[in-house]
């Protein structure tokens, strides 16, 4: 067997390449849009594929070196911290507290089954967490996080694992939802609950939503090439220092002797921070009047919509290399477990929705078109959930809950409140 190992800056650069091939493909296969496949998975997954033909026919093995694929990984997680606002809860209202209970539901019952299924099959439980919450409701981004964490406790392939059972969640994820909120609609619910009943946004919810959609929004928006650099200049500054306090906390949380993935330090720093930030306040001079000065929240010092950028352009080039990273090899041996977990997955997810989440939601049209939603962030991720309600309301009526409700979850609580849930299983098995 002959091996050919690359450097970080090689690995960075092919998986780079592979994002781009993957932009390519997604505008140009109509397949690859209708289920959200993002476009590291796509232009990944054709460079793992020529790396286990040199593997079978040319007898050679391909290593990426993954310390920049760690750093990217660790500062798209910071990001996740920072979108993680508790203040939203009070806004959200019931139905998303009730939302975020379902979520803790759902991502407990995806781990306990599958270590379930490993025992009885004689399997590691590891492979278990594997195709567990980890890449189910975690998707890609945390089963490339969790799987050094996965390799450290044995599990050979974990990272290969991972992406291959995200991969399968992504696009299940994608062809449950509708189906099964149509089934809802149309068993479930009489004529007059699908008329609209009110169309005012509950005002529980009112500044949750965004105004770019007002004139006044956008115009707030318009800004030179030059504040853009400094806004998203600050953004990566905020980051890195994160990313470095969080270092710190990672240490600190080791001594208590439990396992947490590498980059829980920096997420939960950034949450604190986050979260407290706003009891501060600074003096700034007046933009009108600079002889005079005026107090200013510091919350205005993190730009949330830059970070959010930052996060995902880190997030795309950690994926590109984690993809390209994978031996497809390894998967030979635990295809049959794999196939039972993964479709056992898929149907907990939509019996849950179906009994479980439609009638605790409420019974009525805005239930049916989040429990589409649940099915797409709890198999895949949150596009695919809003690609999946969009789908439902365009065949029927647009309604307002569910796309402000969705997105909060997927942004600011469902990798959290994921990364907690793994670390307690994996500490008991």
């Amino acid at each position: 067997m002959t091996s050919i190992e690359l450097d970080m800056i090689q690995t960075a650069g092919i998986g780079a390449l592979a994002l781009l091939v993957g932009m390519v493909l997604t505008r140009k296969v109509a397949f690859l849009q209708k289920f959200c496949v993002p476009s590291p998975v796509s232009g990944g997954i054709i460079f793992s594929l020529l790396t286990l033909a040199l593997y079978g026919w040319a007898n050679v093995e391909v290593s990426f070196d993954g310390t920049l694929k760690d750093v990217f990984m660790l500062a798209f997680f910071t990001s996740v911290g920072f979108q993680s606002d508790l203040k939203v809860i009070k806004q959200g209202g019931k139905l998303l507290v009730i939302m975020l209970t379902l979520l803790v539901v759902v991502i407990a019952m995806q781990n306990l089954m599958p270590m379930g299924i490993t025992r009885l099959m004689g399997v590691d439980p590891l492979i278990g967490m594997a195709a567990g919450s980890i890449s189910m409701t975690g998707g890609h981004g945390t089963a490339g996080g969790f799987a050094s964490v996965l390799e450290g406790m044995g599990l050979h392939g974990a990272g290969t694992i991972g992406m291959a059972a995200a991969t399968f969640g992504l696009i299940a994820g994608s062809m449950i939802g509708g189906p099964l909120a149509e089934r809802i609609i149309r068993k479930k619910l009489t004529h007059e609950q699908m008329q609209p009943q009110d169309d005012e946004i509950d005002p529980a919810m009112a500044g949750i939503e965004s105004d770019e959609a007002s004139p006044a929004g956008r115009e707030k928006r318009v800004s030179t090439n030059e504040q853009e650099f400094q806004q998203y200049a600050k953004a990566s500054y905020c980051i890195l220092l994160v990313m470095g306090g969080g270092t710190l906390m990672s240490w600190l949380l080791a001594k208590t002797g439990i396992t947490f993935p590498t980059y829980f330090g920096a997420l939960i720093l950034a949450a604190i921070v986050r979260n407290t930030i706003g009891f501060i306040s600074y003096k700034a001079d007046d933009d009108e009047d600079q002889s005079s000065a005026k107090w200013v929240n510091a919350e205005k010092l993190l730009d949330m919509e830059r970070i959010i950028s930052v996060g995902n352009i880190c997030l795309s080039l950690f994926l590109g290399m984690a993809m390209i990273s994978l031996k497809l090899w390894e998967l030979q041996s635990l295809a049959l477990p794999l196939i039972v977990i993964l479709t056992s997955q898929v149907l907990l997810m939509a019996l849950f929705a179906y009994k479980v989440a439609f009638p605790l939601l409420g019974r009525n049209y805005d239930a049916a078109v989040l429990c589409a939603g649940m099915c797409g962030f709890g198999l895949g991720a949150t596009p695919n959930a809003m690609a999946n309600m969009s789908a439902v309301c365009y065949k029927y009526r647009y309604t307002v809950k569910p796309f402000l409700i969705v997105p909060i979850i997927g942004a600011m609580f469902a990798d959290l409140i994921n990364t907690g849930m793994i670390t307690f299983f994996l500490n008991i098995i």
